[in-house]
């Protein structure tokens, strides 16, 4: 799609100007995916994860904040490359893309991601006019928005997808040796149906990597899934603990591997 750099600019002026909006209130449970409800006790990883998409870093940073707020898991790109790249480590229940990026656009990367998923998109577009608007839909976005928006109003959206999304089928155990992850109650059991002591962190480590087995994850994205302050760094920590509960010898590990300058993957049985 061709596009003048006047209409560059326009769109970059009308990006998602600052309202002055109280916090996102808290609506109790709602009829979306399972396993999400919208309460003071959902842990991180009960949070729906949003991917955004966007080249203006001003833009991310409030959608960022105003979604963690709204109790949703966040995860920020700015071009279609970066997106890529956390598309191929992480799942997510939706993703919120630009239309006009400079390289590969919105509709470009919608069109590429529908040949092999079907995660719900809502398209953000500074432009009016109605062909864009269809050109989005008929890429394969579910819903589209146009700059300028309150942002009340794209989480209201969010979560009108996220009801008429179909239910995630993804199985609920996971099998390490003698250990049985359970991805819905985030307790690991032993051999017995025992449940062995996970720290918060641990358990959200452990499901992160499970819900991706055999996915090459990223230090920096179990960082920013899991909400581990300190970095690729305090990552490693927490791997060396949970290797020590699941592995039958944590110095050469079966199940959680070290893939050397790309980070870590689950291989259950």
């Amino acid at each position: 799609m061709t596009r003048t750099a006047a209409g560059l600019n326009h769109a970059r002026q009308t990006k998602f100007p600052i309202y002055p909006v109280s916090a996102p209130r808290r609506h109790g449970t709602h009829a979306q995916r399972p396993k999400t409800t919208y309460t003071d006790q959902m842990t991180p990883m009960d949070m729906p994860h949003i991917l955004v998409v966007d080249d203006d870093s001003r833009l991310r940073d409030l959608l960022r904040k105003y979604l963690i707020e709204s109790e949703f898991r966040v995860t920020v790109a700015e071009d279609a490359n970066a997106a890529r790249k956390f598309l191929q480590s992480l799942e997510f229940d939706l993703i919120v893309m630009d239309l006009m990026m400079p390289g590969e656009d919105g509709l470009s990367l919608t069109q590429s991601i529908r040949e092999t998923r079907s995660v719900p998109i809502l398209m953000l577009t500074a432009m009016s006019e109605s062909d864009d608007r269809i050109a989005g839909l008929e890429t394969g976005a579910d819903d589209y928005l146009t700059k300028p928006f309150e942002p009340r109003e794209l989480v209201l959206r969010i979560k009108g997808i996220l009801r008429r999304a179909p239910p995630d089928t993804t199985t609920a155990d996971v099998r390490l040796g003698g250990f049985r992850f359970d991805l819905d109650r985030e307790v690991l059991l032993d051999s017995k149906g025992e449940p062995q002591r996970l720290t918060t962190t641990e358990a959200s480590l452990l499901k992160a990597l499970a819900s991706n087995a055999g996915r090459i994850m990223s230090r920096e994205a179990l960082t920013d899934v899991c909400a581990i302050d300190g970095g690729g760094r305090a990552v490693d920590v927490q791997v060396t603990r949970l290797r020590r509960k699941i592995e039958p010898d944590s110095r050469t590990p079966t199940y959680l591997q070290t893939i050397r300058g790309r980070g870590y993957v689950l291989r259950p049985d």
